[in-house]
């Protein structure tokens, strides 16, 4: 991309026509049953689905070295339902990657399958491999869409 971000797209096809699987990845509290590695997502801030909420995501993410949960709050950029699009910040985390931006978007597939398109664009993290950062954030990426 040219901006010195580390980026990566991930993509898949779920077997649900496009409006089932935008009521499901759209709700803050249904995180919980389609990213099997969070146990917890909380509105903190603002109105679900309007920009500027924030919200509060834990789990089993990202491994912590004194076996903690990691944690992040990301706030919504965007939310389109007519395009089944949005676009959220993480802004603070205990896992790295405050400032990456996070871009969902569902496009009807046909024979009720949606195709996901999930891309993701982090800041460089000091000391880590690029390529194994990118890696596992599309191995999560990949697991959530199956």
């Amino acid at each position: 991309m040219g901006n010195g971000k580390w980026s990566g797209p991930v993509g898949g096809i779920v077997g649900a026509p496009i409006d089932k699987v935008w009521t499901m990845v759209s709700q803050t509290k249904k995180l919980p049953e389609w990213m099997q590695m969070v146990e917890q997502c909380i509105d903190l801030v603002g109105e679900e689905g309007m920009p500027g909420n924030v919200r509060l995501v834990s789990g089993f993410m990202f491994p912590q070295l004194d076996g903690e949960r990691s944690w992040i709050k990301d706030r919504l950029v965007s939310m389109d339902s007519s395009s089944h699009s949005y676009v959220y910040r993480m802004e603070a985390s205990n896992i790295g990657l405050d400032g990456s931006l996070n871009s969902l978007k569902l496009v009807e597939y046909g024979d009720d399958s949606t195709l996901v398109n999930w891309s993701f664009e982090i800041n460089p993290i000091e000391g880590a491999c690029k390529d194994s950062i990118i890696d596992y954030l599309g191995f999560l990426y990949k697991s959530s869409i199956n």
